[in-house]
């Protein structure tokens, strides 16, 4: 062959014998095959075959895999980001004339979602109270194709009932699907308590490290698999293999991660209990809190995600005070290594349930620093917070 022939064709080398703890990065578009025949018949492959990069790679493949015996699942498939996996999850298994219920206390761009894209798809809505599965049984209709949820509630950690809730979907032939992203595969289990979904914002702890979006949808019927991986193909949607193989890498410290922060979450929570600045600590795994006792029995843990509400009088002075910090960061997301700090509206985020306390919580994710530095670095808060709110009060 020729030099320029030589630079375009690749030859293979022997891969016996090189038996790594991690995989490779495969990267791929095109897959090619020995022989026309090969090609023409390259459907009858199955889900383990390969034909396109878009269907996957033996990089994203193992991360599958390494997912769906965490979930307990028949079948994962990976998306961009943990919204796509709610999104892609539900658009895949329902249509126009059918009706989708979803807790009042879903991620709020899945509200969105539900309220802009499936009802112009003709698909209706209704939202029920997670703490009240009477609620949830009366909005339910032969048409009902599927209830959403997340246990605990976005931002404010209501804990469901999942299999209960479950035997309310399946009674009329509907699917329960789970956001699992607060307690991971390793804390909750939705599949092995009757859910027919789950999916996980991998974004968040599983990668661990604040680098990469990617998302999971897990299923435990595999009659479910065709219409997922069908309109997955159809939308062109894929997963890059080196995001891939960052979760991989992050995946593998996960347990020690996600037990070092629910450590230092349930200390720092007993510690706010009762603190002047503070109105409630929401937090599913302290004793006492609403829910508790669905927690303890469904629960394997908790992660390190918390939230802070504070009084009236308090309330104004959040933001201001939130410049204070030194060592947690204010950003969105959870579950790297980095500790933050999000102020949360939850208000317009709720349409059957009532959202009393004013409309600003601190959400508050604990990474992975010293504990006793990151506490000084919450008490400077809580001294500004008192500050400003005596400062106030004086001028008052």
């Amino acid at each position: 062959m020729s030099d320029l022939t030589e630079c375009v064709v690749t030859p293979r080398v022997a891969t016996d014998g090189f038996d790594p703890v991690g995989v490779g990065v495969h990267r791929a578009s095109t897959i090619v095959f020995a022989d026309a025949a090969a090609y023409a018949s390259r459907g009858d492959r199955g889900d383990k075959g390969y034909s396109y990069g878009l269907y996957g790679t033996p990089t994203t493949r193992t991360l599958e895999e390494k997912l769906s015996r965490l979930e307990q699942a028949s079948r994962t498939f990976l998306v961009p980001s943990g919204q796509a996996a709610n999104a892609l999850a539900v658009m895949a298994l329902v249509g126009a004339g059918q009706h989708i219920v979803l807790a009042d206390t879903v991620y709020p761009p899945m509200r969105e979602f539900a309220l802009s894209d499936l009802a112009r798809m003709g698909v209706s809505v209704d939202f029920f109270n997670p703490t009240d599965l009477d609620d949830l049984r009366q909005k339910m209709r032969s048409e009902t194709r599927i209830v959403w949820c997340e246990s605990p509630g976005s931002t404010t950690m209501e804990v469901m009932d999942i299999p209960a809730a479950a035997e309310i979907a399946h009674q009329v032939g509907a699917l329960l699907g789970v956001d699992n992203t607060w307690a991971t595969p390793l804390n909750l289990k939705p599949l092995a308590l009757g859910a027919d979904l789950v999916t996980e914002a991998l974004t968040k702890y599983i990668a661990g490290h604040s680098d990469v979006l990617l998302g999971s949808i897990s299923v435990r019927d595999p009659e479910l698999a065709g219409p997922i991986k069908g309109a997955i193909g159809r939308m062109g949607i894929g997963a890059s293999p080196d995001d891939a193989s960052l979760v991989l890498r992050g995946l593998e410290t996960l347990g020690v991660r996600l037990r070092h922060s629910e450590a230092v979450a349930r200390r720092f929570c007993e510690r706010l209990v009762g603190h002047p600045m503070i109105d409630q600590v929401l937090f599913p795994a302290l004793p006492g809190a609403p829910g508790y006792a669905l927690f303890q029995r469904d629960f394997l843990g908790a992660s390190g995600v918390f939230t802070l509400t504070f009084s009236e009088e308090v309330a104004p002075h959040v933001w201001p005070a939130l410049d204070s910090l030194g060592l947690f960061a204010i950003g969105a997301s959870w579950g790297g290594t980095r500790s933050l700090v999000a102020p949360m509206p939850v208000r317009g985020s709720r349409s059957v349930t009532q959202w009393t306390s004013p409309d600003i919580t601190l959400r508050v994710s604990i990474g992975l620093e010293e504990e006793t530095e990151l506490w000084e670095d919450l008490r400077r808060f809580l001294a500004a917070l008192e500050q400003y709110s005596s400062a106030s009060s004086a001028a008052q």
